[in-house]
């Protein structure tokens, strides 16, 4: 198993499995997005390859703002994390964890987050054993005007 920090040549590779944790999303948004976010210095990706495969990935950036249940800034922060399901429970997600925490600590983070979607069972599972603690559960509302 090969796990590196992606660069501008990855975009491809990280559009197509962020099309697999984010199918509402379009292939060409998705690039577009990863674009900006690999020039940014606050921000990074992680791939990781089976062979030639790549298998996963995790995204990760400094956030200056206010984050539930810390007190430090900047925070280093999951964005997001997915690894393609024939390659799960092999540790993978979490070598890539451990990727961006050290990069947050490189950036001079004592803190770093995360999230998930209230009925997302699995990813607090995967939060859980990897250390984290539940800060707060809220529901977002929105309604047009």
């Amino acid at each position: 198993m090969l796990l590196r920090k992606a660069d501008r040549k990855d975009e491809n590779i990280l559009a197509e499995l962020a099309l697999l944790l984010w199918p509402n999303h379009t292939i060409l948004s998705l690039k577009e997005e990863i674009g900006q976010i690999l020039c940014s210095q606050e921000a990074a990706f992680f791939v990781a390859f089976a062979g030639n495969e790549p298998v996963g990935f995790s995204q990760c950036q400094l956030r200056h703002d206010y984050v539930e249940g810390t007190s430090s800034s900047p925070v280093g922060y999951l964005e997001g994390i997915f690894v393609k399901e024939e390659f799960r429970k092999k540790g993978i997600a979490g070598n890539l964890l451990s990727a961006c925490q050290n990069w947050a600590k490189e950036q001079g983070c004592t803190e770093f987050a995360s999230d998930c979607e209230l009925q997302n069972e699995s990813s607090l599972s995967f939060h859980l054993h990897h250390g984290f603690l539940e800060a707060n559960r809220i529901i977002c509302f929105t309604k047009p005007l």
